[in-house]
């Protein structure tokens, strides 16, 4: 409608007159994006504001599921986040299967996160089943998102308000590991990543953390400070039985130690 485009390009004064004429502030697109989701995505504040006096529900989501506050979020408009965070209803927001946490982490915009973290968003909500399934990497927790943009400020924010850093089925460890971040990898550890841990999603490329720091002293000292246990990268499946040393072999708990010794 002529009043979604010019919420999306935030012309609040053409919005004005558009309502005063009758446009139906309730209207919404064919994937179900409501006008205020739309201006959410403009970001004018004004705009925001003019829809919520004319009516407009801030609970409505879109066909994905994701509410005008995610909109904001992502898009990292802090002013027009702050208009819609008291009128969102937690239990839209915990039925999307999404927190604006996430949103503000995945788009990486620390100020929206930390005025999130601020007025009580969880910062351990994980995503729903649903919202999963979309990532091959099944990431849960929206410290995950932060370490995979390698936003320092963002996981900072995050694990002061409690974030957990092993919620995820790969460890974000693993994945400052695989960046070769040292101040990400350092943050992570201070604040309780299990370094013995094992990927049970893909340890094609995501193996244990040592592998990672086999050709780094830097990562190999940080690893042995903070309690690698060497030992488990002599675990094998087979115990003590004879097997082919040549045959890669991905046991319960991580690579086979002949693949290792190998490689």
């Amino acid at each position: 409608t002529p009043l979604a485009l010019a919420a999306q390009t935030g012309h609040t004064e053409i919005m004005e007159i558009l309502l005063k004429k009758g446009a139906d502030v309730l209207s919404q697109a064919f994937d179900c994006a409501s006008i205020l989701f739309e201006a959410a995505g403009g970001g004018n504040p004004d705009s925001v504001t003019l829809l919520l006096e004319y009516g407009a529900d801030a609970n409505v989501p879109k066909h994905s599921g994701h509410l005008p506050i995610h909109r904001a979020a992502y898009r990292g408009h802090y002013l027009a986040l702050k208009c819609l965070v008291p009128v969102t209803d937690f239990d839209a927001i915990e039925e999307s299967g999404i927190s604006p946490v996430h949103s503000a982490a995945a788009g990486a915009h620390p100020q929206c996160l930390e005025f999130l973290l601020k007025s009580g968003f969880d910062a351990n909500f994980m995503l729903g089943q649903r919202i999963r399934k979309g990532y091959d990497d099944q990431r849960k927790s929206a410290l995950y998102f932060a370490v995979s943009n390698a936003d320092i400020c963002s996981v900072q924010l995050l694990l002061n308000a409690g974030a957990l850093p092993n919620q995820d089925p790969i460890n974000c460890l693993q994945l400052a590991l695989r960046m070769g971040n040292y101040e990400l990898m350092s943050l992570l550890l201070r604040h309780g990543a299990n370094v013995n841990y094992f990927c049970r999603v893909n340890t094609t490329h995501f193996p244990s953390a040592l592998q990672y720091a086999l050709k780094d002293e830097v990562m190999l000292r940080m690893l042995l400070h903070y309690g690698y246990d060497v030992y488990r990268c002599f675990d094998c499946p087979h115990g003590d039985n004879s097997h082919s040393q040549y045959v890669w072999v991905c046991g319960e708990n991580g690579y086979c130690c002949s693949s290792l010794a190998l490689n």
